[in-house]
């Protein structure tokens, strides 16, 4: 059950520090408790030891790769949408994989981004926040529809947050139900979970065992709060279903990450696939 440290880890969750916390900003405008209003995280209340010493140091790219060595991740899974985003993924493409968000609300507009960013960068996923989206957007609205059938389309995934919401918003739009009627519809899609999918992570494994393009990766969730019903299910029928995913530099350092990471009590043939093979599929990053 040891975990390996000669993989390459792939990391389906990772990003750049940058100058300050204004990415934030479009989860920041929905949040009406005034907690929150002074968090520069907008989940701050859930995570300790949050890597805030890493924004606005030095240069977001090279602080990222710097942490991707010292912990033995060889590629990662970025936005490349912004400025830096796109840098990296111009320097250092054996290093990044390309990605873009989406908000259901702007239907065609989303479509064309997932499209367009495909031929012109070479995206291979797109994430979505359905409770993040301005207004909420339930992953199984009709909206959402001709997105994952761009995915399907481009044989590309979508990684979809689901589950209680981190910050403060309603959780209504990302229940784990929602899944099934969208997997039914497009048999196609892969669909990968992001954040967890509490308090319905057994649910979540019924349904990774029904649908054969739904997957879940660790995005957001330190090693030691890892659902022991994944960590069963990875360990029996789920092997090829179950990701690695960081969340670096939003929450959690790769340091507490990685110290933590070998305490999961994971299979040795369940290693490989959690930290790269399963993703590299996902991904289509196979040769």
């Amino acid at each position: 059950m040891a975990m390996p440290s000669d993989i390459g880890i792939i990391d389906t969750m990772i990003g750049f520090p940058g100058p300050d916390f204004s990415t934030y900003e479009f989860i920041r405008t929905q949040l009406k408790d005034p907690e929150s209003a002074g968090f520069d995280f907008p989940v701050e209340y859930m995570f300790k030891g949050v890597p805030k010493e890493k924004v606005g140091v030095g240069d977001p790219i090279g602080v990222t790769l710097a942490e991707m060595d010292a912990h033995g991740i060889e590629m990662g899974l970025v936005g490349c949408e912004g400025k830096t985003g796109r840098k990296a993924l111009a320097d250092h493409p054996d290093r990044f994989v390309g990605s873009c968000q989406v908000d259901a609300n702007d239907v065609m507009g989303s479509v064309r981004k997932i499209r367009g960013l495909y031929d012109e960068r070479g995206i291979r996923a797109v994430g979505a926040f359905p409770a993040g989206c301005v207004p909420p957007v339930p992953i199984d609205d009709a909206k959402w529809y001709p997105i994952y059938a761009a995915c399907c389309d481009l044989d590309i995934p979508i990684f979809m947050c689901a589950g209680v919401p981190g910050p403060r918003l309603p959780m209504a739009a990302q229940h784990v139900e929602r899944i099934d009627q969208v997997m039914y519809d497009f048999p196609e899609l892969t669909l990968v979970t992001r954040h967890g999918c509490e308090p319905w992570d057994e649910l979540a494994v019924k349904l990774m065992l029904k649908w054969p393009g739904l997957h879940y990766s660790t995005s957001a969730f330190a090693p030691r709060y890892y659902p022991k019903s994944i960590i069963d299910y990875a360990n029996t029928r789920g092997t090829d279903k179950v990701i690695y995913a960081g969340y670096f530099p939003m929450g959690l350092s790769l340091e507490r990450i990685m110290t933590e990471l070998p305490g999961v009590p994971f299979k040795d043939e369940v290693w490989p696939k959690f930290l790269r093979q399963n993703a590299a599929r996902v991904l289509g990053l196979n040769p």
